[in-house]
């Protein structure tokens, strides 16, 4: 690692001193865990540490955290210019990795008050039964209570990410794009006892047009964890089509009932969190950090 970055990451250190001596971030409000998927983070430098000072400059105390800022804090081998995919030299890393680094990975963000409750990294019919057992090894490692991927539409991926979720004793909780419906859900939840739901309630307004809010209160109990975004309500020539749907908008100028659901948590005591989902485009003159932090406001003041 050259100079700048340990330079970097000693003022990072430094930055977060005076926030921990200020007391721990709390965005549990009203009994919801209210947090934010890692992925918010994307358009800003990804380290470990970088985004635990992120997560402390917005006040957010749990995760769904993405594989790569984990990762790379654990030595995986960096991808070479133009390399897609998986590389060889990562699988071969992911199959011999201890867990040494992973254990201190929660060890650093517990210590400064953030939970991590689910862990992303999508099992895949090309992968091992090792690259599954890693995926599942991590998981546990830094505290998730779930894996989340993609609502599976191959019939074999989804059974055998079931199967191992069973044999595991660790859920896997699908995301939604606006794929599935109740069909969709039933299936998915039927090919095991853990599997679950990673639904996004803007995915699922924006292409339905219609309140997650049902959803939320028929499969509660099969709902591992929500992603939170505000989309504007479908044309009706979008109406249902998976890929269309209305914009990601600023959260409060969308027709997403961010607020009715909030509060559906809040009222029946659900013990799902609710993880903050930056997509829309960072307005002029803002940045990243201010405009996740007008979500955290938002969920706050939603659930008052």
């Amino acid at each position: 690692m050259n100079s700048f970055w340990n330079r970097r990451q000693f003022l990072l250190a430094g930055a977060a001193a005076p926030l921990l001596a200020a007391g721990k971030p709390n965005s549990l409000f009203g009994g919801v865990q209210v947090g934010a998927i890692t992925y918010s983070f994307r358009e800003l430098p990804g380290s470990a540490d970088q985004v635990l000072q992120y997560c402390l400059d917005c006040g957010i105390s749990a995760i769904e955290l993405m594989s790569n800022v984990a990762e790379s804090y654990a030595g995986a081998p960096l991808p070479k210019p133009g390399e897609r995919g998986i590389s060889a030299e990562l699988k071969q890393w992911r199959t011999s990795a201890r867990m040494d680094k992973f254990k201190a990975f929660r060890k650093l963000y517990s210590d400064a008050g953030i939970k991590i409750y689910a862990f992303k990294l999508p099992p895949t019919m090309a992968m091992s039964d090792a690259e599954y057992d890693y995926i599942w090894n991590v998981a546990e490692t830094v505290g998730a209570s779930h894996i989340t991927m993609e609502l599976p539409e191959d019939d074999a991926l989804l059974n055998r990410v079931a199967a191992f979720a069973a044999k595991r004793k660790l859920r896997i909780a699908f995301h939604t794009h606006g794929q599935g419906g109740k069909s969709g859900f039933d299936k998915a939840l039927a090919a095991s006892p853990y599997t679950a739901l990673n639904l996004d309630v803007g995915h699922y307004f924006g292409v339905t047009g219609e309140s997650p809010v049902p959803v939320i209160e028929h499969y509660h109990d099969r709902i591992s964890s929500l992603h939170l975004k505000d989309r504007k309500a479908p044309s009706p020539a979008d109406k249902g089509v998976r890929g269309k749907g209305g914009a990601n908008m600023p959260w409060g100028q969308g027709d997403t009932p961010l607020k009715d659901i909030l509060q559906t948590l809040k009222k029946n005591k659900y013990k799902i969190p609710a993880s903050i989902e930056y997509e829309y485009k960072t307005p002029a003159g803002s940045d990243v950090l201010t405009e996740m932090k007008k979500c955290v406001q938002y969920c706050k003041e939603a659930l008052a």
